[in-house]
């Protein structure tokens, strides 16, 4: 008898731990991996969201870069760690929702082995063309690549992208004839798309403004649900007919499979507060990311899904192997 109250008060005691270890969190600087090289879009973000956390929870949250995996495999870390709160991942559309269709065996299930917190931020695609090719409309661009035997070139910054399947799926909706020309990078894809190398691409707005302020790219159509305040004068794709172009990069917040969702629900809500601040919506919209409010975990989760089952025809009609 004595031994069972024992267990019982040792496990008492334990749950006591580690409640009030939650209730503490975070104790001690929290690291928040980001798979890309500092100065792009996913940086900027993870960085505003680190320095508002470090303040709201009077604890550092520290941006770690690691890019030496690459954005889909660099996540595995992040899934092997300890689930106390303590490694976070900024997620994206590449890791979580077209990467599981590009690799044949990935070291992690993006599912099982993460906890999604909330969306952070989202980047919508634009259609933008070289300023000499002599079309004003889409409807002038399918044409156009119609009555071209080797039809039109549209760039991207890498084969199974975004930018990439975006241009695939248009291509097959529209029945336009273009042809993949992959760059590695957005950046040398925009300035060969301004130089006239090629004929077209479905890019983030910001890489491209630099070439559309100079008048030597043009925008057509947003793959967006909604005209965007960037760019209000070009129509969506559902005002032209076509609704199933659309997509978006985005990014947000996971943790290990397993973390406390008392950690997972208040990083979560921190998380909204700080996203829904006029501050930050401002800095982030000036680089063309829109700030995720409102999101929750369970939302995040169910979105997260939706991504994966998305993309996976895409990668199939376009023919992507598997890597």
């Amino acid at each position: 008898m004595r031994k069972f109250i024992w267990i019982v008060a040792a496990a008492a005691l334990a749950c006591s731990a580690a409640g009030y270890a939650q209730q503490d969190y975070p104790a001690r600087p929290v690291r928040i991996v980001c798979v890309v090289q500092p100065g792009g879009a996913a940086d900027f973000i993870a960085r505003i969201v680190a320095q508002k956390l470090s303040e709201r929870l009077s604890q550092s949250f520290v941006v770690e870069n690691r890019t030496g995996q690459g954005p889909v495999m660099g996540a595995d870390p992040v899934a092997k760690a300890a689930p106390d709160g303590y490694s976070l991942l900024l997620a994206s559309i590449t890791s979580h929702g077209i990467g599981p269709h590009l690799y044949k065996k990935l070291p992690f299930d993006p599912i099982k082995d993460f906890a999604p917190i909330g969306l952070d931020g989202t980047m919508q695609m634009i259609l933008v063309v070289n300023a000499q090719l002599p079309v004003k409309t889409v409807a002038d661009l399918i044409a156009l690549s119609k009555s071209r035997p080797k039809g039109l070139s549209f760039a991207s910054g890498g084969v199974g992208g975004l930018p990439h399947l975006i241009g695939e799926l248009f291509k097959t909706v529209s029945g336009a004839n273009l042809q993949h020309v992959p760059y590695r990078g957005s950046g040398p894809a925009s300035a060969d798309l301004a130089a006239g190398q090629v004929q077209m691409a479905f890019d983030a707005i910001i890489p491209q403004m630099p070439h559309i302020q100079s008048g030597r790219t043009r925008v057509l159509a947003v793959a967006s649900p909604t005209r965007l305040p960037i760019a209000p004068d070009a129509p969506t794709m559902t005002e032209l007919g076509y609704p199933k172009v659309a997509g978006a990069i985005w990014y947000g917040l996971v943790a290990p499979a397993g973390t406390p969702k008392s950690i997972i629900d208040r990083l979560s809500k921190e998380a909204n507060r700080i996203l829904a601040t006029q501050d930050v919506k401002e800095r982030m919209a000036k680089v063309g990311i829109e700030a995720a409010v409102t999101d929750t975990p369970e939302r995040f989760t169910a979105f997260i899904r939706e991504e994966i089952n998305r993309w996976g025809p895409v990668v199939r009609a376009a023919g992507i192997v598997p890597q």
